[in-house]
This record gives structure tokens, C-alpha cells and sequence, in this order.
């Protein structure tokens, strides 16, 4: 895959979970990756490893959510390493509650502030600098972002409003050579699940998910390479996935029962 050789590649939640596994998977393709999240700690050992393993990386400490922050890190990538080739856009955080039992709606507010404004703000730093070399968006969103999900109401809006947005921009910049691949995974096993927003607002802190039956984050990211490297549309990662885009179109019913089902089934 020598399409990724020297490639500038930004990997924004890049400390954990599918983030982290993705950034290994890209290592040995030969690109520079720049590392960013909130843990600095995380964020290091990763790039050490990466190093060591005879990949190229930058550790970038920032919040998502921060314009400045954002902003220097454009500026790190065109002045510092010399472009910004691929975006990806994996930082999110979720939420584990029904909507009428919620009595914090900042929690709403929350997820879209992290899931949606955030890469919209970072894609608009980041344009002109993708444009320059017909780069690459790349979005991790989530089945979530396809169909509605029962307890996970405003993870779901957030990632509709993800998906809608791309979708958009994709046909803008469709005449800039710009490509924009947008990821939906499947239930994959990571921390944000233990980072998930209760009722109350706070953090679940143990995951609500049986995990030894999720995709794990390497078999996720492994999945994503590919399409990342041939700037595919989108990319679904299960079967059950695939069957639900269609049965949203011609049977609606049996997908909420699905839906439903794969809560109840994971709890």
C-alpha cells in the first residue's frame, strides 16, 4: 500500500480504541502520523511505540472542541511536516440512557459539541490545506449515524447530523479532488463505552456492553486501512450493517426491531 508512503495523517482520538489500533495499522504503510487527543501520557507511549517499530509520528496534545487548538495543528502539519494529506475525524463520546429518563439535557449538547461541531470546525481549518493536494477526510462515525438505536438517542443525532454533513461536503469537493470516506462500525470494544454519559450526565465507568462478543478495535481498524488507501465512499464493517441499509428502504419495522434486539442482547 505504497499510496500512504510519506503521507501526512492526522488521527484525532488517537490514544484509545480504535484510534490507537489504527494508527498501528498505518504505521508500516510509511505515512507521518499525527497523533492527537487529551492524554498526553497515552498519546506518548503510542508514539514511542510507533517509533520504535520503525514508523514515523507526532504526538499532538489537544481537545477537540478547542478552535486554537485545531488551528495549531494545521499549523503543525503544513509548516512543520510540510502538508496535511488525510484528516480523520475519531474522536466521539456516547451516551447510555433513555431519553425520557435523562435530566441533564447537557448531555445532549455535549455529544453534538464532540461528535459533530468539533470535526466541522476542524474540517473548515483543515481545507485549504487538503484542497492543496487533493487529500483525504476520513470520518469514523457509526451504525448509529445509519438508523435509530434505543437508549443512545442522542449519540445517534449527532452522528445523522456527522453522516449528513459529510455526505454534503462530499459533493462539494468532489471538483477540489478532495475525497471524503465516511467508516461505520459495528459495536467495537473500546473505553468510550466506559466513558458513556448516564442520565445524569456522568460517566458510566464500567462498560454496559458484553465485550468478549465485540468487534475488537484491531479488527476494526484492519478492516479500515483498505478503504482509507483506495479513498473509498464508505465503509461498513459488519454484515448486520450492510443488511440494515436496506432494510431502513424497504422494511423499516424489522430494522427497530433489530435495533432493540442488539441492546437487549449486549446488556
Amino acid at each position: 500500500m505504497h499510496e500512504l508512503q510519506d503521507k501526512v495523517v492526522v488521527i484525532t482520538g488517537a490514544s484509545e480504541g480504535i484510534g490507537r489500533a489504527l494508527a498501528k495499522a498505518m504505521a508500516p504503510l510509511g505515512c507521518h502520523l499525527v497523533l492527537c487527543a487529551r492524554n498526553s501520557e497515552r498519546l506518548d507511549s503510542l508514539m514511542n511505540e510507533i517509533k520504535h517499530s520503525g514508523g514515523q509520528a507526532t504526538a499532538f496534545v489537544m481537545d477537540v472542541t478547542d478552535r486554537l487548538g485545531c488551528a495549531d495543528l494545521v499549523t503543525l502539519c503544513e509548516v512543520e511536516l510540510g502538508s496535511l494529506d488525510i484528516l480523520i475525524h475519531n474522536a466521539g463520546m456516547t451516551m447510555w440512557s433513555r431519553f425520557d429518563q435523562l435530566s441533564d439535557l447537557g448531555v445532549m449538547e455535549k455529544l453534538v459539541r464532540v461528535n459533530y461541531l468539533a470535526p466541522m470546525q476542524l474540517t473548515k481549518l483543515a481545507l485549504p490545506a487538503l484542497k492543496r493536494v487533493k487529500g483525504q477526510i476520513v470520518v469514523v462515525s457509526s451504525l448509529a449515524g445509519l438508523t435509530g438505536v434505543p437508549e443512545r438517542s442522542g449519540y445517534c443525532a449527532s452522528k445523522h447530523a456527522v453522516s449528513g454533513f459529510f455526505d454534503s461536503l462530499r459533493i462539494e469537493l468532489a471538483q477540489d479532488g478532495v475525497a471524503v470516506t465516511q467508516i461505520y462500525p459495528d459495536f467495537v470494544k473500546s473505553e468510550i463505552h466506559k466513558r458513556a454519559l448516564d442520565a445524569k450526565g456522568e460517566p458510566l465507568g464500567t462498560s454496559p456492553m458484553q465485550v468478549d462478543k465485540l468487534m475488537t478495535a484491531e479488527q476494526c481498524a484492519a478492516l479500515m486501512v483498505p478503504a482509507i488507501v483506495s479513498r473509498r465512499r464508505e465503509l461498513l464493517t459488519s454484515g448486520r450493517g450492510k443488511l440494515g441499509k436496506w432494510l431502513r428502504i424497504f422494511w423499516p419495522g424489522m430494522l427497530d426491531k433489530i435495533a432493540l434486539k442488539a441492546i437487549q442482547q449486549r446488556k
